[in-house]
């Protein structure tokens, strides 16, 4: 099929990015452009019927990403249903399905018919699942199934796939030159880097990457280029490994840009609060200005049960500074598999940071809503406001257990509202 980025080369305005264009409210003939040269991406997979097309890139709202998924603790696919509820219901622009317990194709396949937004998966987490049913380490992969693996997830709809391309030999030798505190926490990158040891061999999607991107180019998903080297403690963060990745994560996205095929780019991870902005910086120079997608980043690693501010916080420096798509990160993080509350908390945290950048990034229409909120505000427009709240449900819960006398103020300040106050001594004036 012709991808996104073949038609827009071609000067074609897809029906895709038409629609995205008026989501975005952006000139369609600008989206088109950004796309052509890879920066920006349209992840919508033609067999994903029913979904909306996500944007990503410079210049486009931040996006905000929720990772659902079971376990072998918890396999049972309808709590991965409610959380999938739960994610969009709190304005998830996407959602990824990372399960590893029960039976993944028939959790993907429901996810996939119930998520009207882009859908992500890591096909080697299959491949993982499968050797462990049967008793096998990763390590005895066959790197044929991998591929296999990426076809099928395709063929099902999925618009955008996590592949740790640049887990490569090199980044191993500069790991083992420049140790960490905590090695590797990517999932998908300690599979590779384990098969890759046991082995002896290069990374298969490295290796093989012509293949992987006829593969993406045959469905037009999107390559999130992942980062298996991210750094799991602050400490670890932007050191050779880390670095080494990026570079190769680099000469790869052009390769797939000269393929019409989209990548983003995957993020750090733990990253300390003064190195976030650099990091961004780095990645838009190396990878030729593509879309970056971070996973926070956590700027300290005291904070378990409170990791969804810790990532807010990095993410709202991140985004501000040019990031294009948060991937939350839940209350739960480090500790156990996320809920359903979880996931709601780790949405709204995550898109109160890409909203804050958006303001910082001047992204049409995103200093309006506060200006808007604070009117009302004003107003002591209660109702207004609470309806423009980016979590109207918890606020309204919140004015709901006021307890004052002043109907038209709060319980915190009550007669002595400020506002009231200001709106006396005025009127007073203009008495005069």
């Amino acid at each position: 099929m012709t991808t996104q980025i073949e038609m827009a080369r071609d000067g074609v305005i897809s029906p895709e990015a038409e629609a995205a264009a008026s989501a975005e409210e952006v000139d369609a003939a600008w989206l088109r452009d950004q796309v052509a040269s890879g920066y920006a991406v349209l992840c919508r997979n033609s067999e994903h019927e029913g979904a909306a097309t996500l944007a990503v890139g410079a210049g486009l709202r931040t996006k905000v990403n929720a990772n659902i998924g079971s376990s072998q603790d918890s396999p049972d696919e309808d709590t991965e249903l409610r959380k999938l509820e739960a994610a969009l219901a709190a304005g998830a622009d996407a959602v990824m399905d990372l399960s590893t317990g029960g039976d993944l194709t028939r959790i993907r396949r429901k996810v996939l018919r119930h998520c009207p937004v882009a859908v992500g998966t890591v096909p080697i987490y299959q491949v993982a699942v499968e050797l462990a049913s049967s008793g096998k380490r990763i390590s005895k992969m066959d790197p044929e199934r991998l591929f296999e693996a990426i076809e099928e997830q395709g063929a099902q709809g999925v618009d955008f796939i996590t592949v740790h391309c640049g887990v490569t030999r090199t980044a191993i030798e500069s790991l083992e030159r420049d140790p960490r505190i905590l090695d590797v926490v990517s999932r998908g990158g300690a599979f590779l880097i384990e098969w890759i040891l046991a082995n002896g061999l290069e990374n298969p999607l490295y290796e093989r990457f012509d293949r992987l991107l006829e593969i993406a180019a045959h469905y037009d998903m999107v390559l999130s280029l992942g980062d298996g080297f991210r750094p799991g403690a602050i400490a670890d963060a932007s050191d050779r490994s880390q670095l080494q990745e990026l570079i190769t994560l680099g000469e790869l996205q052009a390769e797939a840009l000269s393929a019409g095929v989209g990548v983003m780019i995957e993020g750090p991870g733990h990253v300390p609060l003064h190195q976030v902005e650099a990091n961004v910086q780095i990645e838009k120079e190396l990878c030729h200005g593509a879309p970056f997608y971070v996973l926070g980043p956590i700027v300290t690693d005291i904070a378990p049960g409170y990791d969804h501010i810790t990532s807010a916080i990095g993410g709202a420096v991140a985004a501000a500074a040019g990031a294009d798509f948060l991937c939350y990160v839940t209350p739960a993080e480090h500790l156990r598999l996320p809920d359903v509350d979880d996931v709601r908390q780790g949405v709204i945290a995550a898109r109160i940071a890409a909203h804050a950048a958006d303001v910082a990034k001047g992204i049409p229409g995103a200093a309006e809503l506060d200006a808007e909120i604070s009117r009302r505000r004003k107003a002591l427009d209660w109702k207004g406001m609470l309806a423009m709240a980016i979590d109207s449900e918890t606020a309204t819960a919140k004015r709901g257990q006021m307890l004052s006398h002043a109907e038209d103020a709060c319980s915190m300040c009550g007669e002595f509202c400020s506002i009231r106050h200001m709106k006396a001594a005025l009127a007073g004036r203009d008495e005069e």
